[in-house]
């Protein structure tokens, strides 16, 4: 295959056969599908064998460098981004407002194009990482690329000044909303792959004058994949319901493990990548603009007035949504360092972190443990080599599977909010994590785990969580939770909130603890939230809010966590001043936390006090009530009291009959008591007395011609109706066998029940009547109780 790149150009020829066979384009070149009919299909799977080819020719990677390969191989890359770039942009949506869409539009031909060459762009980057000066130069043609597509984008935007705290950015005027936005940008995913190559392969720092990065345009870089994530958002908000099943779909398959490596995943890389090189305040407006909720925190009291005016709950709710998802972008944009490249990791961690987060959520067994895994070019997971590290193998019980569960070790690095999981897996890891917890009785707060530091290439991304920008939605989320009446917010934006303060607090302990003398500490968050807002608003500090929240009623679920945050805090605070000299504010910081926690104990104490006391009034009023009612039946309890005694004197004075001395037959026969027999109709669960005189009751039994003891099976009854069954021929030709379930019924309840069964039976049409285990016309009917013959 290596032989047939270098001397017959075989990359680049597979490469222009297949996009010679997709003639059909829009005005800008990108690829236009018609409607996926099964002729369409047919035809566009004879194409897809080209892609087959190309992954056998790059299956096996060089370990050695020719110049013609290079050349060769580079002349290959080029026509494989002309095919992305015909891609880059395709099926673009436009949200539909008033009226639902007519026709689902075609997706289905351009998401089967991704996931065949899902392989090839992973085998792609993998033989541009062997080599340095391959890898500067795909980076090169991938970024002029990217420009090209860019240019070709305006849609008329109009430039516009956004500012907030002091802090102001040019950027352009786009609502995902009202504007075109595709979910297909492989152009820009490639890139991304790249540049994490570039800092694995540590090229960045070796060679930084023969990489383009000073011409690099971050806005640029981060503009297209947040339209992409913003549209998820809006989807999941509700604001996109009128456009059908069709981007429902495409939004899944984004996510989906087949496809997320080389489509959601590269997109939160993008946007570290362009976080890393630009002031992380101008990102996050720029982030508040296009989630179109820049005017909710660059107006002070907006919120106020917005939740007043506004009574339409869709467009609050929205809002809501809106937050919590940017929120989680951020945590996802800070959190998800575990990329080889990105984080200091390897692949490994990566296959780890995976499994562990998978069997958060409840064990598994191997064949859903794999599935739930992304595969590589080879089918591999990579997870036999990991698994013994992250879990214990329990053996097949009754249930025929062995399942995977997770060492209890490992509970430390789940993180909540992890990327891959779905809102349905989040909630169910969450309740499975808590409820692990309170079993080993432990605090219910699920912290951010400690996460590997960044590569240097990333290691600006930090300062997100410090940003101006930052605390001021922080502070403003904290704000609404605290005067919580006159705002819309919601627990889980609050939740959001904490479990970035979280791991700010985590950032600064690892920075405190691997300092060296000669480094000042430049991330200081537990000094910015000590400080109380700016003039204006004098709002309190983000500290002050949290300690208020602490005692909150309606935040019960969240306690622990503000509980955990606090005592960070001052862990904190202890590591910075035994470096100073000032034990002023550690005292007061553990003062504060120790009243905070006495506090919670009188608390407990006092409501236990309350219920103990309520119990004892309870009893009280019970025994009172006994008392009264024995008071007022005097005669009754006398009665029976009296009858008690007489019988248990004529069973003291009735003579012992010994067995010597029963007569069983004739005048003198013995009598012997009758022993009363109870039962309770199965069908009106009254309890009657079995007599001669009552209600008949009757037994379900099924009566059948029985031949089990027969000596003569072949004999047939010649005229059934005169034959007796009581009478026993000798030969045992045939018997009758009686059996029944042992359910006892009234004889007139078991009428009315068969009557009904019988009804019913002729009531049913003749073509929905189903196969039934008996046949009512033979007077066969099933137990009303256990439902037998």
């Amino acid at each position: 295959a290596r032989m047939l790149i270098t001397e017959e150009n075989l990359m680049t020829i597979i490469i222009k056969t297949f996009m010679d066979h997709l003639r059909h384009r829009d005005a800008q070149g990108r690829f236009q599908f018609e409607r996926y009919t099964a002729l369409q299909a047919f035809k566009f799977r004879r194409v897809q064998s080209l892609i087959l080819d190309l992954k056998y020719v790059l299956i096996s990677k060089p370990t050695e460098w020719s110049d013609d390969l290079r050349e060769k191989f580079l002349e290959g890359f080029d026509a494989f981004l002309e095919l992305l770039k015909c891609m880059q942009g395709m099926d673009p949506i436009t949200r539909q407002v008033g009226q639902h869409i007519e026709m689902e539009p075609e997706w289905e031909a351009a998401f089967t194009l991704q996931m065949k060459l899902t392989h090839v762009i992973s085998m792609m980057q993998d033989w541009c990482a062997l080599d340095e000066k391959v890898l500067i130069e795909a980076y090169k043609k991938c970024l002029a690329v990217l420009m090209q597509c860019h240019g070709g984008f305006t849609d008329g935007e109009q430039p516009i000044t956004l500012s907030i705290c002091g802090h102001s950015v040019e950027t352009i005027r786009y609502c995902v909303s009202q504007e075109k936005v595709s979910i297909h940008l492989p152009v820009s995913r490639l890139l991304a792959g790249l540049h994490v190559l570039l800092s694995k392969s540590e090229v960045a720092y070796k060679f930084p004058e023969l990489l383009p990065l000073s011409e690099l345009s971050p806005p640029m870089l981060i503009e297209h994949p947040l339209r992409c994530l913003v549209l998820c958002a809006q989807v999941h908000a509700g604001m996109w319901r009128r456009n059908g099943f069709s981007l429902v779909n495409q939004i899944y398959y984004y996510h989906n493990v087949k496809c997320r490596r080389e489509m959601f995943d590269k997109d939160i890389i993008m946007l570290q990548t362009g976080v890393s090189m630009m002031d992380p305040n101008h990102f996050l407006m720029i982030m508040l603009s296009r989630f179109e909720l820049y005017q909710i925190f660059s107006t002070p009291d907006y919120g106020k007035r917005f939740s007043s005016e506004i009574t339409h709950k869709d467009v609050v709710q929205q809002n809501n949504t809106l937050i919590e998802e940017m929120l989680y972008l951020i945590i996802m944009l800070v959190g998800e360092r575990f990329s080889p490249g990105v984080g200091q990791v390897n692949a490994t961690d990566e296959i780890k972190r995976e499994i562990i987060h998978q069997l958060s959520i409840k064990p598994m067994a191997h064949s859903e443990l794999v599935k739930s895994l992304p595969e590589d070019e080879n089918k591999e997971t990579g997870m036999e080599s990991v698994i013994e590290a992250v879990a214990h193998f329990k053996k097949p019980g009754l249930t025929g599977r062995g399942m995977y569960e997770l060492k209890p070790e490992c509970a430390k690095e789940f993180n909540l909010y992890f990327y891959h999981f779905s809102r349905a897996e989040q909630s169910k890891a969450e309740e499975a994590q808590r409820k692990l917890k309170r079993q080993n009785r432990e605090d219910t707060a699920l912290p951010p785990p400690v996460l590997p530091p960044f590569c240097p290439l990333f290691a600006s991304l930090v300062n997100i969580l410090q940003s101006d920008v930052m605390l001021c939605i922080m502070r403003t989320v904290l704000q609404w939770a605290v005067e919580h009446n006159g705002y819309a917010w919601s627990e889980s934006m609050l939740q959001r909130v904490l479990h970035l303060i979280g791991m700010a607090l985590q950032e600064e302990k690892q920075h405190l603890d691997n300092v060296t003398e000669e480094h000042v500490v430049t991330f200081t968050f537990t000094q910015k939230i000590s400080k109380p807002g700016e003039a204006p608003n004098n709002s309190p500090s983000i500290l002050a809010m949290l300690e208020t929240l602490q005692s909150a009623p309606y935040l019960d679920v969240h306690k622990d966590m503000i509980r955990w945050i606090l005592k960070t805090f001052n862990a904190i605070k202890k590591i910075r001043e035994s470096s100073s000299t000032s034990p002023v504010a550690e005292t007061e910081g553990t003062i504060m936390e120790e009243s905070s926690r006495d506090k919670d104990k009188a608390e407990r104490k006092r409501k236990a006090e309350i219920a103990r006391l309520r119990r004892e009034k309870i009893m009280a009023q019970m025994s009172e009530m006994q008392r009264h009612f024995i008071d007022e039946n005097k005669e009754l309890f006398q009665q029976t009291l009296e009858l008690d005694a007489s019988t248990s004197a004529v069973l003291d004075n009735s003579p012992m009959v010994s067995d010597t001395a029963l007569t069983a037959l004739g005048p003198a026969q013995t009598q012997v008591p009758e022993q009363r027999q109870f039962v309770t109709c199965i069908l009106c669960q009254e309890e009657q007395e079995v007599k001669v005189e009552s209600k008949a009751m009757v037994l379900a039994a099924f009566v059948q011609r029985s031949t089990v003891l027969s000596k003569n099976r072949s004999k047939f009854i010649q005229d059934p109706e005169k034959y007796d069954p009581l009478f026993m021929h000798p030969d045992l030709s045939c018997g009758t066998h009686t059996g029944s379930c042992g359910h006892i019924m009234h004889a007139h309840c078991w009428q009315r029940y068969f009557d009904s069964v019988q009804a019913k039976e002729q009531r049913r049409q003749q073509r929905l009547r189903l196969h039934t285990s008996y046949d009512v016309e033979n007077g066969e009917f099933l137990c009303p109780l256990c439902e037998c013959l």
